[in-house]
């Protein structure tokens, strides 16, 4: 049997394109008109290929939801390891990453998951226990007034800017940026 037609598979890496193609389309054309028979036709899957990786509607959901916020996880803790003072570590590395321009390119993934969190009620249950898992795995650190503080108010900025509303300018946002990273060391 010839090799010539045989194609490797990948399946990481058609789980990735799949959850990309899903997220553009939910930004495009609104979450309702995401359909699994839309997202493997844009993958260029097969309708099998999809469902081996996503069952339903409900499990590329929960995929797109766990590669945003695993992605996200993974920057704070890496962002966490350069600051050496403990205090406000986490509520830092928290702000840094919301605003890093490396994590920008992510903002058309946030924006469709931000819209299927308002649309999606066990995602947000799924982010309130994640937020929370995340403040008591800092407690010790960031359990301060301010610090809470300053998260809610990055929370703010960043769902500004996420949504193109109008918001400070740069210069501006540099110097709440500021006073907010001096917040967290409190």
């Amino acid at each position: 049997m010839s090799k010539a037609h045989q194609r490797r598979k990948q399946p990481e890496a058609v789980r990735q394109q799949v959850l990309e193609v899903a997220a553009r389309l939910s930004l495009r054309e609104g979450p309702a008109r995401v359909t699994l028979e839309a997202v493997s036709q844009a993958a260029g899957v097969s309708k099998g290929g999809l469902l081996h990786h996503f069952p339903s509607k409900q499990a590329l959901l929960d995929g797109m939801f766990d590669d945003l916020v695993g992605k996200f996880g993974q920057a704070i803790d890496e962002e966490m390891a350069r600051h050496p003072a403990e205090a406000g570590r986490f509520t830092r590395a928290y702000l840094a990453v919301c605003f890093s321009p490396e994590h920008s390119g992510e903002s058309d993934g946030w924006k469709t998951l931000v819209t299927e969190l308002l649309a999606e009620p066990h995602l947000r249950a799924r982010w309130r226990l994640w937020s929370e898992r995340q403040a008591e795995r800092h407690a010790a650190t960031d359990g301060s007034v301010d610090a809470e503080l300053v998260r809610f108010a990055v929370d703010g900025l960043w769902l500004s800017q996420l949504l193109d509303a109008p918001g400070p300018g740069p210069e501006r946002q540099r110097a709440l940026m500021d006073r907010l990273i001096a917040l967290s060391r409190l």
